[in-house]
């Protein structure tokens, strides 16, 4: 592709007007750069480093989010690795890939500066990308995400589940959970939720996105499928979770419910200014959202079932990086 022609394609002020306020898919040509093909994968993998490398695998029924496993590369090599996802049922993050390989972070600052030409208002910042690889047949759990998500699809198809945040599938109670690190991501699905869910299919070169703190699901259905997942962050994103966070913090601190979840007004702007003074003084400071972290259960091994060889209970470890 061209390097000046556009990453985004058939972008129309509908879709501008809809930007971090609605569920919808729109059109992009990232699936159409080199970045994207088995070799350069490859090549991918083996710069990544792997402290920065998340491996999962999960079981079939969504609602068994607890199946979800993470595990390790043992002495694995690039090659390796990318053969266990075309063989097995194997997930791969290359999670900071904006922070290690600067091809990447050229081509999301691009994304997101077109983005922000087309968006009028819109102003982005904590940018991030991950890079999912992932084997035919895998799932992601419904979860909840707490900066904003968008996911680029590149290759395979798959199906994505979005479930409004206005359809009260969950509650207040649990985003706070998840922003203040005191519930994991995942929540707990009901196969009837699907009957409120915008669905959608996505192919090579199709974007989905929702509002923040929208729970999803998505279910490869075809091929080996490879995604980029941006997140960022908005000052109206920001205010939302720190809304959130000193709900949380602010219970524990004082008398009173500290429940409301308003963004608009004097009280939203008054408890985000207090817990940012809170933050500043470290006997008042709440402790920093650091995220569940999950233990590693399995290696990767080509001769074992799906690839996936479960470890002893005596060898399970934490990761080295959520």
């Amino acid at each position: 592709m061209p390097q000046n022609r556009p990453l985004l394609e058939n972008w129309t002020p509908e879709l501008s007007a809809r930007m971090d306020k609605a569920i919808f898919v729109a059109q992009h040509r990232l699936h159409e750069l080199d970045l994207f093909n088995d070799d350069r994968l490859v090549e991918l993998l083996d710069r990544h480093p792997r402290e920065f490398l998340v491996i999962n695998t999960m079981g079939t029924d969504p609602t068994k989010p607890a199946e979800w496993q993470e595990g390790r590369a043992g002495n694995l090599d690039a090659e390796q690795l990318f053969e266990s996802v075309q063989r097995g049922r194997v997930w791969l993050n290359l999670r900071r890939v904006m922070d290690h390989h600067s091809e990447y972070a050229n081509l999301v600052n691009n994304l997101y500066s077109e983005l922000e030409a087309e968006c009028p208002g819109l102003l982005t910042y904590n940018r991030s990308a991950n890079l999912l690889i992932s084997s035919p047949g895998a799932i992601v759990y419904c979860h909840v995400d707490c900066p904003v998500n968008m996911l680029w699809h590149l290759r395979g198809k798959k199906r994505a589940w979005a479930y409004p945040l206005e359809s009260g599938v969950v509650s207040d109670d649990s985003i706070e959970g998840v922003v203040s690190s005191t519930k994991p991501e995942e929540v707990n699905f009901r196969p009837e939720w699907d009957n409120l869910a915008a669905v959608y299919d996505l192919n090579p070169g199709e974007m989905v996105t929702w509002p923040q703190h929208t729970p999803h699901r998505v279910v490869n259905t075809e091929g080996v499928n490879v995604s980029l997942s941006t997140e960022h962050m908005t000052r109206a994103a920001a205010r939302r979770n720190n809304v959130f966070l000193a709900n949380n913090h602010f219970r524990k601190m004082f008398p009173g419910d500290f429940r409301s979840t308003e963004l608009t007004g004097w009280r939203p702007a008054a408890k985000e200014f207090v817990l940012r003074i809170m933050r500043r003084i470290p006997p008042l400071a709440p402790t920093p959202p650091t995220g569940f972290k999950t233990p590693i259960t399995f290696e990767v091994d080509l001769d074992a079932p799906d690839c996936i060889r479960q470890l002893e209970e005596s060898d399970h470890r934490e990761p080295v990086l959520q």
